[in-house]
């Protein structure tokens, strides 16, 4: 049987008090189910306390699009720095792609409509699924600002942005200004793994990150930006990045996060395959589930990844709810709820 790291092992793996209260029993079939359904690692905080460490919660594996709402929140900070103006467009920070290069409409598009993913820049990218390439607009088709389109180039140009504006790699300031204020346990700079193609000269950076340090990355956009009474990010940096700019289905999109999974208010991050980092302000949560897809490769996907995608190991939404629903019903006091 799957099993729930006991208390003895708390210190050496998470550093976290335990959270009281919560049936055991319950959480002992969450984690079979878990592994079940394909997941390598399941975490949950309430209250900044830990009530579920399950499985491998100290491997690095691909965070996939979970990297985008990383980037969110160092934008948030550079923002806050005034190393980078929301308001300035591709054509004031000289960004451009390689041929056909972007038009001189593409490039009045801000970096905030980026953030949102509502560039109208059309562009190929890097790191890009076939999905996507299929489904993406015609160059032109809308001007910037005016659609949601769930858009690597726009992902990937806040990359380059980013490095540019600051004179950091995406690593070393993620380290530097999030991990270690934090007390991440495993993360390092070069967690970050730069995947280029011809198709385009921005770069898609995936974050190689395990589940506990995602929890405690979680567990600070829990409390506001702030950690141990120290402001990391901006509260106002937060509250928009969480700010509905499109509407999708039940929920909507924010800053490069996922608006609606657990109730009004909550948000998260999603990544190929099963990466999810919940964030449920009204229930206190924090829930993280990883799914390993397999080894790093030297660029774009591994030959074990396509083997991985192929087998359609993925994690359904409809497993993933149901895990959801059975960690909630742990908690015998009643105070989270849940709606899908």
């Amino acid at each position: 049987m799957p099993k729930i790291i006991h208390e003895s092992e708390i210190s050496l793996k998470f550093h976290f008090p335990l959270a009281q209260g919560w049936d055991r029993e319950r959480l002992l079939l969450a984690s079979e189910y878990a592994s079940q359904i394909g997941s390598a690692a399941v975490v949950v905080l309430h209250q900044g306390q830990l009530v579920m460490e399950w499985g491998l919660t100290a491997k690095r594996i691909n965070s996939h699009s979970v990297r985008k709402s990383l980037l969110s929140a160092l934008y948030g900070i550079a923002v806050e720095r005034k190393l980078i103006s929301l308001s300035s467009t591709l054509e004031d920070l000289e960004i451009d792609d390689v041929k056909p290069s972007l038009t001189t409409l593409e490039k009045q598009a801000t970096v905030a409509d980026l953030l949102k993913s509502r560039s109208g820049v059309y562009h190929n990218a890097a790191y890009e699924t076939f999905n996507a390439k299929k489904t993406r607009p015609t160059r032109g088709s809308h001007q910037p600002g005016t659609f949601f389109y769930y858009n690597n180039w726009d992902f990937n140009a806040l990359g380059s942005i980013f490095e540019k504006s600051t004179q950091l790699s995406i690593g070393q300031a993620f380290e530097s200004w999030i991990a270690n204020p934090i007390g991440m346990q495993d993360f390092r700079a070069e967690d970050v793994q730069y995947v280029v193609e011809k198709s385009s000269s921005h770069a898609a950076y995936p974050f190689w990150i395990t589940a506990r340090d995602l929890a405690r990355f979680g567990l600070l956009y829990l409390n506001q930006g702030n950690w141990n009474e120290k402001q990391i990010l901006p509260v106002h940096w937060i509250k928009e990045s969480i700010r509905c700019y499109s509407a999708i289905g039940k929920g909507g999109y924010g800053y490069m996060w996922w608006l609606g999974i657990i109730g009004d208010g909550s948000y998260f991050a999603s990544g190929t395959g099963g990466q999810y980092l919940i964030v449920a302000p009204k229930q206190e949560l924090v829930i993280v589930n990883r799914v390993d897809t397999g080894k790093r490769a030297k660029s774009g996907y591994s030959l074990e990844f396509i083997i991985w995608f192929l087998l359609r190991k993925k994690l359904k939404g409809k497993s993933l709810n149901r895990l959801l629903e059975m960690i909630l019903a742990a908690n015998p006091s009643g105070n989270v709820g849940y709606s899908d």
